[in-house]
């Protein structure tokens, strides 16, 4: 595996607190809500992503330019992903917010789990 390659999937596993309080998200609007003109981050990793209401995901990874495409898709966000020269093909993810907290779980929510901050 490539050094992005293991960042992105240490990143992608990160487990979060059994006593946090996340509540899914379930309805797009609620999302754009959450998301739009913030920032998505996980300083560790150096990750730092925007999602936009046009579909559009953007930001960096430990220096390399991620971009990416999204649309939601009854009740779950389905995403697209290129990081550097790797590519990911779409996986609808469980989305679920904690305050300034969001967790994606691939899958449908039976998946791996990357945890954001939101800023």
């Amino acid at each position: 595996m490539t050094r992005l390659f293991s960042l992105l999937a240490l990143a992608l596993v990160i487990a979060s607190p059994a006593a946090a309080d996340f509540s899914p998200i379930r309805d797009r609007g609620v999302f754009l809500s959450t998301v739009e003109g913030r920032t998505l981050a996980i300083p560790l990793f150096g990750i730092s992503l925007a999602v936009g209401a046009d579909g559009s995901i953007g930001g960096t990874a430990q220096g390399e330019q991620v971009t990416g495409s999204w649309s939601w898709q009854d009740g779950y966000f389905c995403r697209t992903l290129s990081w550097g020269s790797r590519s990911w093909p779409q996986n609808c993810q469980l989305v679920e917010v904690d305050g300034s907290r969001l967790r994606f779980t691939a899958d449908q929510g039976q998946g791996d789990t990357a945890r954001f901050t939101i800023r």
